[in-house]
């Protein structure tokens, strides 16, 4: 039997093996990973159970499910939404034919705000980075025809997340489908949005209040509901490394899990109900080892931190969506194979849900040809290629086994460093992950600049070949008039009695300290609009503004 010590003997003969080889062949330049990866290279006390286990069973670092893939595939979906309700109802329909498994439903600007379309500041954002969602009208439409208890939708929406969900519970129950019936997610994820996206509307303290309020009202009433879908994806997208993806992520989730606990939630009930979405990049066995790591890391900090006893309630159940920040508007169809060997590292680590990006999304929204290629990319994956036919296949290999080892502490020591600022929103305050992303951004951006990184297209193998943009959806301006159009002929039609009244029951309780999910579904079923219903709570919680107290 080969001891540690038998191996570096001879570990140490090849390297003088390797130095002669160099002489011959030089490496090349700005490889940032060992040459080779040995046992060495794993702790020599590597406790199985501690450190991998059986999938479905603690700390789930082989994935969160017993048999996985061999079961049930991951739910394959595309991220869709634009113009107005109807037309994006079409491209659900047509998705849904094509084998999609589960909707993913983009807003546009003014919706992900708060604002209705015939608001000011609407103005030239109006159906043009998702689809306008105005009123309960325009939920009955974008679901006419898709049966609620028969898919699993997700949407993309944070401020006004609360909102979109008594929206979608309103149009479930003019379907006939009872709540308890509902599957999906709502994105819910607000702290990420004061340092990644900046869609927020009130100060972070009421915005944490309609988090948690969704939390106890789906533990209770829609106990298949996700109801936050943490955003490590944003984070990573907005310059962040694959460690700071997997720390900022968990410290945001750890302060709403605080809150929770802070207002009388036990962390059982709803824990079970926080799903998460992170992003697939490039460096493919990374990806692979920063999911391992992220289950396991998170299912001791919910074991040891929380004291959390359920198997859901320790598990990382992740939405991934395969990295658009990557893509490149030259030579687009070389984003074909980035995205596929994306998706395919996200399938090898064991996620249970996907969107991939189009190869066309760095030029303008995808067309149907490209938004179906996204979606077979996914079903060749899963039926072609044979990687879902086992487990957790690249376990045991030296380098994903030292890899996985390497993101969970170093993610753990960033946890530590803002635990000791006093968490996540302190961390916020003082710009301390906005820091830290923006110089990895900066670093990653030079790299590409002086050539250490090789981007295919643009800094190697480069064309010069203009972009074809013929065949690509453009934003149609008469958008904006049709939906203003629509709203205007609701209102003329809705019993504002009805709406006054729930929009001033609403206004008490936002003052008080009452569950305010109640109150909202009172309110879209009266038509009330978005942009009054979000008024409305303006008016108690006030609106942040950059730069200035988060409280």
């Amino acid at each position: 039997m080969t001891t540690r010590e038998d191996l570096q003997l001879s570990l140490d003969a090849y390297d003088t093996k390797v130095a002669k080889a160099i002489a011959k062949f030089p490496e090349r330049q700005h490889l940032s990973e060992k040459r080779l990866y040995t046992p060495l290279d794993i702790d020599e006390n590597f406790d199985y159970n501690n450190k991998l286990g059986f999938p479905g069973q603690y700390p789930f670092t082989r994935g969160v499910q017993p048999t996985m893939y061999r079961g049930r595939l991951w739910t394959m979906r595309a991220y869709a939404g634009f113009a107005t309700a109807e037309e994006t109802n079409a491209r659900y329909k047509y998705l849904l034919q094509a084998g999609q498994t589960g909707l993913s439903v983009a807003m546009d600007l003014p919706t992900q705000i708060g604002l209705d379309s015939d608001a000011p500041l609407s103005e030239g954002e109006v159906g043009k980075v998702g689809v306008a969602i105005d009123s309960l009208a325009d939920m009955e439409k974008l679901f006419e025809g898709i049966p609620l208890d028969k898919v699993s939708t997700s949407m993309t929406i944070n401020g006004p997340a609360a909102v979109l969900l008594a929206m979608y519970v309103a149009v479930a129950e003019k379907q006939g489908v009872k709540p308890e019936q509902l599957k999906g997610t709502i994105q819910n994820d607000i702290l990420k949005e004061y340092i990644a996206r900046g869609t927020y509307i009130f100060p972070p303290r009421p915005s944490m209040r309609l988090i948690t309020d969704t939390f106890a009202y789906c533990s209770q009433n829609i106990p298949k509901w996700n109801t936050i879908s943490v955003g490590a994806y944003h984070i990573r997208e907005a310059g962040a490394s694959e460690v700071q993806e997997i720390a900022f992520a968990f410290a945001n989730a750890m302060a709403y899990i605080d809150a929770a606990i802070k207002a009388g939630q036990k962390v059982d009930d709803f824990a079970p109900g926080i799903s998460w979405i992170f992003t697939a990049g490039l460096n493919f066995f990374s990806e692979i080892a920063k999911f391992r790591a992220a289950r396991r890391l998170w299912a001791r900090i919910m074991k040891e931190r929380y004291g959390a006893t359920v198997p859901k309630a320790q598990m990382l159940r992740v939405h991934v969506h395969t990295a658009g920040s990557v893509l490149t508007a030259q030579q687009p169809l070389n984003n074909v194979a980035r995205i596929t060997w994306q998706a395919m590292s996200a399938v090898l680590a064991g996620i249970q849900s996907m969107a991939c990006c189009a190869y066309d999304e760095a030029i303008a929204l995808p067309t149907e040809e490209s938004a179906t290629l996204a979606l077979r990319t996914q079903q060749l994956i899963a039926y072609e290629s044979g990687v879902a036919d086992t487990i957790d296949p690249m376990a045991g290999s030296y380098y994903v086994e030292a890899l996985t080892d390497k993101f969970e502490k170093e993610a753990y020591e960033y946890i530590q460093k803002i635990d000791a600022m006093g968490g996540a929103v302190a961390a916020i305050e003082q710009g301390y992950m906005q820091g830290e992303m923006a110089a990895h951004a900066y670093e990653y951006q030079t790299d590409i600049e002086k050539g250490k990184r090789t981007v295919i297209g643009v800094n190697k193998f480069a064309d010069n070949k203009a972009v074809k943009t013929n065949d690509v959806i453009t934003a149609d301006l008469s958008v904006a008039e049709r939906q203003i159009a629509r709203v205007n002929e609701m209102k003329a039609h809705r019993d504002q009695h009805a709406v006054d009244s729930s929009l001033k029951a609403l206004k008490e309780a936002a003052k008080g300290e009452a569950n305010l999910m109640p109150y909202l579904i009172d309110a879209v079923k009266t038509y009330a609009t978005l942009g009054e219903i979000c008024g409305v709570l303006r008016e108690v919680f006030g609106e942040y503004q950059q730069g200035g107290n988060l409280f």
